[in-house]
Order: C-alpha cells, then structure tokens, then sequence
C-alpha cells in the first residue's frame, strides 16, 4: 500500500511531505535552527552556504563569519536550541535526537541540572509536541580529563539517553575516548560517534569496535569497504546519514552518486538526517526529496528509511 509519503515524494509536494512523521537523528542544534524564527527572535539572519567547503576549518571559519557571536554564552545556545525544536515543529519532525556537549557545563558554573532546565525550556517553547532524544556530546579537540571531569555530572542526572563524539576526526586517537564510553555504556546510553565522514572505512570499523557503537553518524566511508559494510550490516549498526552535508563539505560529488544507495543495497540501516540546517538550507523533508529527485532511492524505499528513524 502506497503511504501518504511516498505520494508526497513522487508529486515533489514539500508541504504534504512535511505533514508526515519523521525523525532526525543527526543534528546539531547550534547549527540547526530555523532561519526564520531566528532572523524574527534576533534581527540576525544566517543565509546558507552557497558554495562547497573543503575542510573542517572551513567549516567552522563560515559559522563563525555568519552566526558571530548569536549563539555564544548560556542565553545564545538557548536561543540556538529553541530554534532547533521550532525547525523540527516546523517540519514535521515528530522525533528528534540532540542536545549539549558536556563543555556547555561551564556556561552554568558547572551546574548539570541547569544544563537540564535550559534544554527543558527550549523544548516547552521551541517544540513541545516533539518527542525529544536527549543526547549529551564530546567534542574530540576537548582533553580527555576536561571531558571526564564535565561528564561526570551530567551523566549523573541520569537523564541523558544517547552519546555522541563530533568535531575534526583526526584530533585525537579514538581509542581515547573508550573510557568515557564503558561509562555511558554503564549508564545504559546509546551510544554514537561521528566517524567515516572525513576519515576512512577501516576507521568506522575501529570505531565501532573499540568504543561499542550502536549507531554511527555520517560513516560513509563504509561504502569503500565490502567488509565493513557487512560488519555494519550483520552488527545491526545504523548508519545516520546527512546527503546534503556530504555534498556540501566535498564528501560526495554529487547527490545523484550519494553512497547511501550502496549502503542500502548492501543491507546497512540507514536514516535520512539534516546534521546543520542553518547552515546548508535544507530541511529534513528537503533531504528526502532531494534524494528522490535524484533518482537515489525509490519513494518506497526513502519510505522504508523514514520508519528506520522512527523505529
């Protein structure tokens, strides 16, 4: 039976796509606000990336060229953060997965629980009907004991539901980050890191085998290794997937060539997800779209993808 999505998708209709349930499941909410709740809330408007960049400082030289300073300091990341939740309303996203870097503690006087109450009060404002994944973050360019020392608390609070690790692939070794994932694991969080978008195939499997990965986000590389995507594929391991970021940071050439469709075929899970909206302008029904409009996946298959997410 078709679904109302996969109608959507074929008619290329962009609001009946955005009246279906979806979830995202890589988003980082500095970057992931709507621009137009933004603009109307600060007078600030951050256009998108229009061009494609070619490094991970590149990256992060845009944002701050484009966003400045809107998002510093307690009150700015909340800003940051009710804005994600009003994109995810906005829409259609029923679920979503996101939340603070376990560094944001010192935007608090090293309180978690008030780490807590402003996540609490960015989605009472920005998207209550959301249901929310809260995830605490890593940032690899943070030394390990300043990580162990802010994750601590916030693990404490018991709240937290996933673990991430993002930022420059290459800034550490993975393996220093294995302790602070026995203790998530420990804890009962899913666990998760970025890995396979900058680095290689062999990578994504260390990755996942030294820190225990349910889901990792990006892992594309995985499509350069038949091995590795049965490891994937056999382990249950899902990939999250971010087409027009891929395309966008020069990962992939063009969204016709999008590895997701090998991963697919070759039986990894995948989700279809935004990573920063902000920055390259398109939503998470956009994503889908895009892919179909590129001849990547069939409607029924993007379908079958969008309730991986959901799952």
């Amino acid at each position: 039976m078709t679904s109302d999505f996969q109608t959507a998708l074929e008619a290329g209709d962009l609001a009946a796509l955005r009246a279906c349930p979806k979830a995202d499941l890589h988003v980082h909410a500095i970057m992931g606000g709507n621009r137009e709740f933004i603009r109307e809330r600060t007078g600030h408007d951050i256009a998108p990336l229009d061009g494609v960049l070619g490094s991970m400082d590149e990256m992060h030289s845009w944002v701050g060229e484009r966003a400045g300073d809107l998002f510093q300091g307690a009150a700015g990341r909340a800003i940051a953060f009710e804005a994600t939740f009003v994109q995810a309303q906005r829409d259609g996203v029923s679920r979503i997965e996101m939340g603070e870097d376990v560094w944001g503690i010192t935007l608090h006087d090293g309180s978690a629980q008030s780490v807590w109450d402003m996540l609490l009060d960015a989605q009472a404002r920005g998207g209550p009907q959301v249901e929310w994944i809260p995830q605490m973050g890593l940032s690899r360019h943070c030394p390990f004991k300043a990580l162990e020392w802010w994750m601590a608390p916030m693990l404490e609070l018991g709240t937290f539901k996933t673990l991430d690790l993002s930022g420059d692939e290459f800034a550490q070794p993975i393996e220093v980050f294995e302790p602070l994932y026995r203790r998530a694991k420990a804890a009962g969080l899913t666990l998760k890191a970025h890995v396979g978008e900058w680095g290689t195939a062999d990578d994504v499997w260390r990755a996942v085998e030294l820190l225990e990965l349910d889901e990792v986000q990006h892992g594309i590389a995985a499509v350069d290794s038949p091995q590795v995507m049965r490891m994937l594929a056999n382990s249950g391991v899902r990939l999250h997937v971010c087409p027009t970021s891929n395309l966008k940071l020069g990962r992939v050439a063009r969204m016709e060539d999008h590895p997701i469709r090998r991963l697919y075929d070759a039986g990894v899970k995948v989700t279809v997800n935004t990573d920063d909206v902000l920055m390259f302008g398109s939503s998470l029904s956009e994503e889908f779209l895009a892919l179909h409009q590129a001849g990547v996946m069939t409607a029924a298959e993007l379908d079958a993808v969008r309730l991986e997410g959901l799952r």
